[in-house]
């Protein structure tokens, strides 16, 4: 079996002893260094880190090949990549970039094809001059997404 087949064996083995934990990136590079970033459904813990680390490490002979190993979390502002990402992030405000606009609106659905924001717009009244705020919703396929990030408020 090739490093590379067997890295991924054992991580799916420790990610399946933790169901709310799920992989986001798997890097080796030709130096055989490998880099893991995890995210989990109430995000990860330092514990989660250190069993994903052991359950790819204690596996592995250094003697067979030598590597190096970094398990991580995703970071805060780092890009959705993954439909259970944007399910565990609804309620949250996101900046999602499409095409030709940006839009930066609170995540108020997500399923398998598409995300719904919601938002409130200031617009010209209809009738009179001035403007007047207006609720505003949109579903937004995954596949008009050139990137999302959710928003950190203090």
């Amino acid at each position: 079996m090739a490093f590379r087949e067997k890295v991924f064996q054992l991580l799916a083995e420790g990610i399946q002893e933790k169901p709310s934990i799920f992989l986001i990136d798997l890097t080796i590079t030709d130096a055989f260094k490998i880099i893991v970033t995890l995210d989990g459904d109430t995000g990860v813990q330092l514990q989660d880190c250190i069993d994903i680390s052991r359950a790819i490490e204690n596996n592995l002979d250094r003697e067979e090949q030598d590597f190096s190993l970094e398990v991580a979390s995703v970071g805060v502002g780092s890009p959705l990549k993954l439909v259970r990402q944007y399910i565990k992030n609804i309620g949250r405000t996101l900046i999602v970039k499409l095409a030709n606009e940006t839009i930066e609106a609170q995540l108020v659905d997500a399923n398998d094809n598409f995300i719904t924001l919601a938002w409130e717009a200031r617009e010209p009244k209809k009738i009179g001059k001035g403007k007047e705020t207006v609720q505003k919703k949109q579903e937004i396929p995954y596949s008009d997404i050139k990137e999302a990030i959710v928003t950190v408020t203090f």
